[in-house]
């Protein structure tokens, strides 16, 4: 047999392989269309009842009258919610807890000019997949994880899209992918490298340099300035360390600055994208990582009402149409996030009553459902994963609240001013919407996580090869099990985890104390690092062809050589010589060859197949995205890097048989 044939047909069992996990991947990670289109703001997300909404000529004018001309927005990353408020105990405190005693200032001072709320985050809780939820509105997909290394740009309907189509001047300072997520959205911007985890300071100070200059210049519409510091502190150090007291307190001194310097007509909202774990990681979906705070602030009263002794919770995807309300602005096109009604308290233009509050709510409320139901309904025309019933079910809602708040609208002018009933059917209104919006979003998560079979047969397929001829170069099932095995077995032995928050993001800087220009080199090393026991074991595993060598050991009977053979008996004597010198029956090695590598292509299969079968079985389980979805993705990798590292290996053996047959 050949050797060529022989690397071919791996490759192509490889691929076979490769098919059926990227068919699984897209079967049953979240995966969605992205859709391209682009909310505007003369064209309203559905009609408009009672003609409401800013007048066409009226400036700044859109979907609703702007209740603020700037925003400040203040991203810290990994800001976990018990970094801003925590319950006084008995215990001494943590050296996280207490340091932005500015929130807390704020918060007694003015009751009604600030808030406090859990922020939570959808997973996977990396940097780059909640900067899309905070500018889109979506649901990022779980598979976004691997472009954590290298940004791509944001090709739907997003905010920052929205402020610059509007003319409104967008300044950003920080986090540098911001700039591969949004190439020349800024009017001005000062990027800083991010990936460095063991820097503490750069990207802060940097940013300090440029923010209160830039806040007082005014010269901007919406600001942005994303710190870096308690997140690599966490990574560093992890929360509980002095390291982490000290970075808190500077964004304590910097936000109470902030909060002083704001103007009556200016927002300032200060966000955490994601939480951490006790030991300062993120990517899962435990509660410390999904838990981030979200605090509110204005000069001007935003709340009718004084904060509840608990902070609320809402969901991350719900600040956009929040902001892009409050602005003026369109929400975009494929936002499923819930708009914060309660910051919409104040009368609209020209209402007036006692029922004004509540109509306001509802006012806004209506829109962004439109919204959401236009996004729906132009998605589920663009791709089949919304289940009919469901859309049908959700259509029903949104009819017949839309069609009530209509009629309420209708009877302002003829109800007496503060009329009881009007107000509870407003606010019914208010809860038929929020129940849509929150089915909405129900749905989107449930679609999007789909499983698909055809893996199945394609490992069947790949799984498929020669039968196992006799002879003495067979290796048997059992070492190429125990070998295998051993891969994953060193996986763990040298302190990894099948998730991503124990990723050992140090190795990316392991000759590299300085960082790295770009991110090709850190996220090879922290590959290497990872898979190193797949790549070395995979390519080492053709020495197994001498594994009945090793089993006979230096105390095990000799078999006597093979007697002269007898006058044309020539081919007998080849086929007994061959049993101790793979040389002499070079088809016989390229068919053990051959063997070997199906082998165990099929063992590493099984494990990837055991791995397939647990999530798609546990699909719907409360610890899908935490442990089944990263186990199998890591598993998938590591058969890839096990693939490539067969096929080196074996190439590299049929290399030297050549030459030393030459």
């Amino acid at each position: 047999m050949r050797k060529a044939p022989v690397l071919l047909f791996l490759t192509w069992a490889c691929f076979l392989f490769y098919a059926g996990i990227g068919l699984f991947t897209s079967g049953f990670l979240l995966t969605r269309l992205e859709l391209t289109n682009r909310s505007r703001c003369r064209e309203p997300p559905g009609p408009v009842p009672g003609g409401g909404g800013g007048p066409p000529g009226e400036p700044g004018a859109c979907w609703t009258a702007p209740r603020f001309a700037r925003v400040l927005l203040v991203v810290i990353d990994a800001l976990r919610f018990d970094f801003a408020w925590s319950r006084p105990g008995p215990r001494a405190p943590r050296p996280f807890q207490d340091r932005l005693g500015s929130l807390r200032r704020l918060l007694s001072g003015r009751p009604r000019h600030g808030r406090l709320y859990r922020f939570r985050a959808d997973p996977p809780t990396t940097t780059m997949q909640r900067i899309k939820a905070l500018t889109t509105g979506s649901l990022p997909t779980f598979v976004d994880a691997g472009s954590n290394f290298a940004s791509h740009a944001v090709r739907e309907d997003n905010l920052i899209g929205q402020l610059v189509q509007n003319g409104k001047r967008v300044v950003f300072l920080g986090d540098d992918t911001w700039d591969g997520l949004f190439p020349g959205a800024f009017a001005r911007a000062s990027f800083f490298p991010s990936f460095n985890v063991k820097d503490l300071h750069t990207v802060d100070d940097g940013i300090l340099r440029h923010l209160y200059p830039t806040v007082y210049g005014g010269d901007w519409d919406v600001l942005i300035a994303h710190f870096l510091g308690v997140d690599h502190c966490g990574h560093k150090h992890g929360p509980d360390h002095p390291e982490m007291a000290k970075k808190l307190t500077q964004m304590d001194h910097v936000l109470w600055t902030l909060a002083r310097s704001l103007a009556n007509d200016t927002l300032l909202v200060v966000a955490g994208d994601h939480g951490m774990t006790e030991t300062g990681d993120h990517g899962g979906d435990s509660e410390a990582e999904v838990s981030a705070a979200l605090f509110l602030y204005s000069k001007t009263p935003l709340f009718p009402t004084d904060p509840p002794q608990d902070p609320e919770e809402v969901a991350q995807v719900n600040l956009v149409p929040t902001l892009a309300l409050l602005l003026g602005l369109p929400i975009p096109f494929g936002n499923v996030g819930e708009v914060m009604a309660e910051l919409f308290s104040g009368p609209p233009a020209g209402a007036t009553g006692p029922h004004s509050a509540a109509l306001a709510q509802a006012s806004v409320y209506h829109l962004n459902a439109q919204q959401v139901w236009r996004f729906l309904h132009t998605y589920s025309l663009a791709a089949p994963d919304l289940p009919p019933d469901e859309l049908r079910r959700l259509r029903g809602l949104f009819d017949v609240a839309s069609s009530d708040y209509g009629r309420l609208l209708e009877r302002l002018g003829a109800e007496p001013p503060g009329s009881p009933r009007l107000e509870d059917e407003l606010l019914d209104v208010c809860r038929r919407l929020r129940l849509f919006l929150r089915g909405a979003r129900a749905a989107c998560l449930d679609s999007w996580a789909r499983f698909r079979p055809t893996f199945l047969l394609l490992q069947l397929l790949a799984a498929t090869g020669p039968q196992q001829p006799p002879g003495s170069l067979s290796v048997p099932w059992t070492a190429v099990s125990a070998w295998a095995l051993s891969a994953s077995q060193f996986f763990y032995a040298t302190g990894h985890q099948p998730v991503f928050s124990a990723i050992h993001w140090n190795a990316a800087f392991v000759g590299f104390p300085d960082g790295h220009v770009a991110p090709l080199l850190p996220a090879l090393l922290v590959g290497a690092n990872t898979f190193a026991s797949h790549f070395l074991f995979a390519v080492g595993c053709p020495l197994l062809l001498f594994w009945p060598s090793v089993c006979e050991g230096p105390d095990a009977p000799r078999r006597k050589p093979p007697s002269p053979p007898a006058r044309g008996t020539a081919e007998e004597a080849a086929e007994a010589l061959t049993d101790t010198r793979p040389r002499d029956g070079p088809d016989r090695f390229s068919a053990a060859l051959l063997q070997l590598g199906l082998k165990y292509l099929f063992v590493l299969g099984l494990q990837v197949l055991a791995c397939v079968l647990a999530a798609a079985v546990l699909r719907r389980h409360l610890m899908v995205w935490k442990v089944f979805a990263p186990k199998f993705l890591f598993e998938a990798a590591g058969f890839v890097v096990s693939s490539v590292g067969l096929l080196l290996g074996l190439g590299l053996v049929m290399r030297v048989d050549c030459a030393v047959g030459s």
